[in-house]
């Protein structure tokens, strides 16, 4: 197997561009990733050429902003690969190349039913799409030695988010920490919480509305929170648009007492705050909606365009095994979309102690992920959403709007994006 590492996306978009095929099983596997999934999945193609002469699978490991703008717009232009790691789930499934006819549909479904509507364009949609490579969940890391310092009891799971705030300032102050609390600057961050406080997200006909009592309720307690200190202001009100940001290196620097972001930033942490200080994964907090964060991560897709389906199939199929799939997910240490490995449970290979502990309470974590917050990551229009609730809960923020003009903006701002869509 070849691989090439393309540095940038302009170069990535011209390597598309003008690609021929050098053998007649030749395709092409674009991917980007944060950790080793790469480099892992770089392996287990090599082994899956081994049994079938001819194949060649050619890995193009590109930064994952050509993901987010560069594989749409060589799709749209027939240059794409034939394959890809994509974060945008629904938004692509018009390119996507339905497994169905090449695969077991009995095993796809019965291990990994959970995720594949999220590939779908529609409830209507049954075909399989996507292999859900890497299962995230969003959800708190606290500095557990900053706690025992301060003398402050760490909560149970049921714990609110008020009841987290509160401690999180008392061990702040206590330890003369910088800040109590942070959250990434993110639409899907903030929409697990907003879920937990009552946020029903869709109406009772599936239709979504975003915004609703419960969704402004938490709005404005964490529009307070900002102007009282509890979180740490410059992640939101220090970005504009939909720019992300997140409060990790504050986290990894001893700064921050309680951090919500998610599963993935666990490899991060235990490689670089090493023994710095002990850390704990604590999921998210309680609300009359449950304790629910948000599911998410990243999938594996064929595209329709490819010349050899087949081999796009039959290489996502060997894959998508329990044996192959555990191995990946112990390497590359990420949670399993897989039913029965995560049953099984994964074998983390090298991971310290604390990695470990943490990749298992991530684990618990799926278990607790309501319903609305699996929907939601599977919406079609969640981008836009997503983008829609960062943009307007600065301005709440900053000072720009009232949260309830904020509120109301986001509201016309839905409306037009479904006005646009349909």
């Amino acid at each position: 197997m070849k691989q090439k590492i393309l540095a940038t996306t302009a170069l990535a978009a011209v390597l598309y561009a003008g690609a021929l095929s050098a053998s007649a099983q030749e395709i092409r596997f674009m991917c980007s990733s944060d950790g080793a999934e790469c480099e892992v999945l770089n392996e287990l193609a090599t082994r899956f050429e081994a049994d079938r002469p001819g194949v060649d699978v050619i890995m193009d490991v590109v930064p994952y902003q050509a993901i987010l703008e560069s594989l749409p717009v060589q799709l749209a232009a027939g240059t794409g690969p034939d394959l890809a790691t994509v974060t945008d789930l629904g938004g692509l499934n018009r390119y996507y190349l339905d497994l169905e006819p090449y695969v077991d549909r009995d095993y796809w479904e019965a291990s990994f039913g959970d995720v594949l509507d999220w590939y779908r364009a529609d409830p209507d949609d049954d075909g399989i799409y996507g292999l859900h490579i890497l299962m995230t969940v969003t959800g708190a890391f606290i500095n557990r030695t900053l706690f025992e310092q301060a003398d402050v009891e760490v909560l149970g799971a049921d714990a609110s988010w008020q009841e987290w705030a509160e401690a999180s300032r008392a061990v702040a102050q206590a330890t003369g920490t910088t800040f109590p609390m942070a959250m990434d600057r993110s639409g899907h961050r903030i929409a697990g919480p907003a879920i937990s406080y009552g946020a029903k997200i869709f109406d009772e006909n599936g239709e979504p509305i975003l915004v609703d009592d419960a969704f402004t309720g938490y709005v404005q307690k964490f529009v307070d929170w900002h102007e009282d200190g509890t979180m740490a202001r410059d992640v939101w009100a220090g970005q504009g648009g939909g720019s992300y940001r997140d409060a990790a290196q504050e986290f990894i620097n001893g700064e921050l007492v309680y951090y919500y972001s998610g599963s993935w930033q666990t490899g991060r942490f235990d490689e670089q705050i090493a023994d710095s200080f002990d850390w704990q994964v604590v999921g998210s907090p309680c609300g009359e909606g449950g304790c629910t964060g948000m599911p998410g991560g990243s999938g594996l897709v064929g595209f329709k365009q490819t010349k050899h389906p087949e081999i796009v199939a039959a290489l996502m199929d060997y894959l998508a095994q329990e044996r192959t799939y555990g191995e990946f997910s112990g390497r590359t240490r990420n949670i399993p979309a897989h039913r029965a490995v995560a049953s099984a449970g994964v074998d983390y290979e090298g991971a310290s102690k604390s990695a470990a502990a943490a990749l298992k309470a991530w684990g618990a974590q799926v278990g607790r992920v309501s319903p609305i917050a699996f929907a939601y990551q599977g919406y079609r229009n969640n981008r836009a959403m997503f983008n829609i609730t960062v943009q307007r809960v600065t301005q709440a923020i900053v000072g720009e709007l009232t949260v309830g003009e904020a509120m109301e903006r986001a509201k016309a701002d839905l409306a037009a994006v479904l006005t646009e869509t349909k």
